[in-house]
């Protein structure tokens, strides 16, 4: 009985050291795949024709702030050492048009910094980075990368409202 408890002690022991592991990873990746499964509801839940609305003159538009987001994921991954896929163009994104064509783009970044995010090292975490908009460590980058999906979140739940279309989680 006492090898049982023992052997228990230690099973919960490693179990519980490995949940710990890259904690604040999975946390953020976690937080971040809920914020942009609700992005790409709201960039299907618009029209095609609702891609070009924009507030007013000099405000992105919608397929512009969707494409925003998908840039903002390889950008700031980028600088934390994450090239881009070798086929994506960041100087192109912008151009993408078409509601599949920016959802899948949108879909793409999504994927790709979800799992850069996990390979991410816990002692890496404070190395300093230049985002180019600011200096920060690695867990400000993350949490970068999770502020910036959810402000424009944000900014499409507003467009959304602006156009009539109601966020489908919302029904």
């Amino acid at each position: 009985m006492k090898k049982l408890s023992t052997l228990a002690l230690l099973l919960m022991t490693t179990v519980f050291c490995f949940a710990q592991e890259k904690l604040a990873q999975s946390t953020i990746q976690g937080v971040l795949a809920g914020n942009q499964d609700q992005v790409i509801q709201l960039a299907q839940a618009f029209s095609d024709e609702q891609y070009d609305w924009r507030p007013m003159e000099g405000v992105n538009s919608v397929r512009e702030a969707i494409l925003h987001v998908a840039g903002g994921n390889y950008y700031i991954a980028s600088k934390m050492g994450f090239a881009p896929p070798e086929d994506v163009d960041m100087m192109k994104l912008g151009e993408i048009t078409g509601k599949e064509n920016v959802i899948a783009t949108l879909k793409k970044s999504n994927e790709f910094v979800l799992e850069k995010i996990m390979l991410v090292e816990n002692g890496s975490l404070s190395d300093e980075v230049d985002f180019g908009f600011a200096k920060m460590n690695k867990l400000g980058g993350l949490l970068a990368i999770m502020e910036h999906n959810g402000e424009h979140k944000g900014q499409l739940i507003a467009y959304a409202r602006s156009n009539g279309v109601t966020p489908p989680w919302s029904k």
